[in-house]
């Protein structure tokens, strides 16, 4: 009798210590994907930021320029 409750609790711990491992692996495969998103993101966000500061050095130009029209007439 004694074996056959062994045997369970054997059977139980080897399922939860399988359901433990493919907790981990989706957790390992979770956190590698948003890492990957974080790269993007930062890779993204460092353009946007070149193009927002092109854009106001654009406009820096463009106001510059309508002075020295204005200072002109």
């Amino acid at each position: 009798m004694a074996n056959k409750y062994l045997s369970q609790d054997l059977q139980g711990l080897d399922l939860q210590l399988r359901e433990l491992l493919a907790l981990c692996q989706r957790l390992r495969d979770e956190n590698n994907s948003l890492r990957q998103q974080q790269t993007q993101l930062v890779t993204e966000r460092a353009g946007l930021i070149e193009k927002n500061e092109m854009a106001r050095s654009r406009v820096e130009a463009m106001i510059g320029r309508l002075k020295t029209m204005e200072n002109n007439a």
